[in-house]
């Protein structure tokens, strides 16, 4: 989010956040909130938005979807009274106006984000609503205009908003693939999930003039890496420098411009169940004794499992554009004398390996390389094996340079286009958008002591508490445990471990994994391209919680 103050109001002044001008109310307001003394672009209703770009009296509103409270989360207050107040503030059912518009005389379908609304975070009312809007631009094959302004996923629907970043991304790549055109507006702020998925997947990319946009935002990174910000680091004419942007356009420019984009682009006017068995503890482990289970560094790696699993291994480097990510690891493989392409997240055991590897943590070269094994497998017919343990995507100034909310984004929609079997398996630690990059499958499992979650419990703590003493309860509460993502149809099946974790018996939980992936391919086998793809987009589009009126 960005570090800028709320405006302040006094009578019919109101006070820049800013430059801390006082600027009259009604031209304040006739410049669209664009402040005339420092050009400051204040934040928009979506409603506003909207009337920015799509032409006067054209915007005809969709119903909006209303969303649930999956995990009868409660934190200081029940989610459930965080979501009225947001409906009574706004007006709004949810974080996201979307419907059938013009701009220019063109029809179009435009969607705009409240960032009122919960920090326009993304639960599954936005994760449906942004789909439906791809769904209703496919259908009547009309270009999408989605403004966007969000602080990330949303912690009160734990995993099941993490889920919305692979529906939203599917539905994206869908009207790539049917070639129908979409431009986002990233707005200030954009971040985490949002951008790491639908907000960064449009045919093109235009941001407001001074919005902050990142994967993580910039407190989080200086206080994480303890480095020094470049000027300007993460605001869009920053990123439009790295590349990473098509346009940075002030508000009253971008109506115009996307008028002329339109112009210049159109022809004419217009679940499941256990694995197996093993022995469980005598006590039920809690949702934070199975978390420390799944960070225990003696637990088995991607390595050791291939390894164990695979008779011969070929690993391959790099992402052919920024250079190899050790935190990635992945190569062709034999599993039971079949080629199969398996690629993972690596921690490794010892201090020397956890540090050479990032912990884990990926940069935006490993999603890439990660990626091109995916394609590759694909042109070689080769199924896709994935193990999943992360704490998250690597945080700092060199992943955001590198493009870290594009890479794992296109990782996302990569996924959901392949036309071989994919098979995931969570092995330890699932962590958020760097945890999904490696997931988007037509089978998701998870070992018994993993966890897979949109947050950590400590960070979740800290945003909701101010410290991470409430750790334990927040993992209670973020239902990250394989039996509770099980019910929620998160996950598919859940694989057995050994007494003590997989690192008590390594070879025995490799056995076990490797049954369950075998079993897995089995049930996918002599699916064509297209029904496997189908399978991926049906799958993530059935999760989530929605309400319709």
């Amino acid at each position: 989010m960005t570090a800028t103050a709320a405006p302040a109001a006094h009578g019919d002044w109101e006070r820049c956040g800013n430059c801390a001008a006082l600027v009259y109310r009604p031209r304040l307001l006739r410049s669209r909130r664009v402040c005339p003394e420092c050009g400051h672009h204040q934040r928009l209703t979506a409603a506003q938005r909207l009337a920015t770009f799509v032409d006067p009296d054209s915007f005809t509103c969709a119903p909006q979807v209303r969303g649930g409270d999956p995990l009868a989360f409660e934190d200081a207050r029940p989610y459930p009274e965080r979501l009225a107040e947001a409906r009574g503030r706004t007006g709004l059912q949810d974080a996201v106006l979307y419907g059938r518009a013009t701009v220019g005389g063109r029809p179009v379908v435009a969607a705009a984000m409240d960032f009122a609304f919960l920090g326009g975070s993304m639960g599954s009312a936005v994760g449906e609503a942004v789909t439906r809007a791809c769904e209703l631009a496919l259908r009547e094959r009309v270009p999408l205009i989605l403004a966007v302004a969000s602080g990330g996923a949303r912690m009160q629907e734990g995993a099941v908003s993490l889920m919305q970043m692979a529906k939203t991304a599917q539905a994206m790549r869908a009207l790539r693939d049917a070639g129908v055109l979409s431009v986002c507006v990233l707005t200030d702020p954009t971040f985490g999930g949002v951008t790491a998925s639908f907000a960064t997947l449009g045919d093109v990319l235009l941001a407001e003039r001074g919005a902050l946009i990142g994967f993580a935002g910039p407190r989080v990174i200086a206080a994480a890496t303890r480095e020094e910000l470049p000027p300007g680091f993460q605001t869009a004419e920053y990123l439009k420098s790295r590349g990473l942007l098509d346009r940075v356009e002030t508000r009253d420019s971008l109506r115009p411009l996307l008028v002329r984009l339109l112009a210049v682009t159109s022809p004419g006017r217009a679940r499941a169940g256990e694995c197996g068995a093993a022995d469980e503890p005598a006590r039920p482990l809690t949702p934070y004794e199975t978390l420390r289970l799944a960070r225990d560094p003696r637990r088995p790696t991607t390595l050791d499992h291939i390894w164990r699993m695979c008779t011969d291994f070929v690993e391959l480097h790099g992402d052919r554009l920024e250079g190899d990510d050790p935190a990635i690891v992945g190569g062709p493989a034999l599993l039971d004398g079949r080629p199969v392409m398996v690629i993972g997240h690596q921690k490794g055991h010892d201090t020397g390996e956890l540090i050479a590897r990032n912990f884990g943590l990926a940069h935006p070269e490993g999603y890439r390389k990660a990626l091109r094994l995916m394609r590759l497998a694909d042109r070689l017919g080769l199924p896709v094996v994935t193990l999943v343990d992360t704490q998250g995507a690597a945080p700092g100034v060199r992943a955001e340079d590198r493009g870290q909310s594009w890479a794992i984004a296109e990782c996302l929609a990569g996924m959901s286009r392949l036309s071989v079997p994919v098979v995931s398996v969570v092995i330890g630690e699932g962590g958020s958008g760097g945890a999904l990059a490696l997931a988007v499958a037509n089978h998701v499992l998870m070992l018994r002591h993993a966890v897979y979650s949109v947050i950590s419990p400590e960070s979740c703590s800290t945003i909701l508490y101010g410290d991470p003493s409430h750790g334990p309860r927040m993992a209670e509460a973020l239902r990250i445990t394989a039996p509770e993502l099980l019910r929620l149809g998160i996950v598919d099946a859940v694989v057995p471990e050994p007494p003590g974790g997989a690192q008590a018996a390594p070879a025995a939980a490799a056995e076990h994994l490797k049954t369950a992936v075998r079993q897995a391919l089995r049930e996918l086998a002599g699916l064509s391209g297209d029904e496997l793809r189908k399978h991926r987009y049906e799958r993530f589009r059935a999760l989530g919680m929605i309400t319709d009126d």
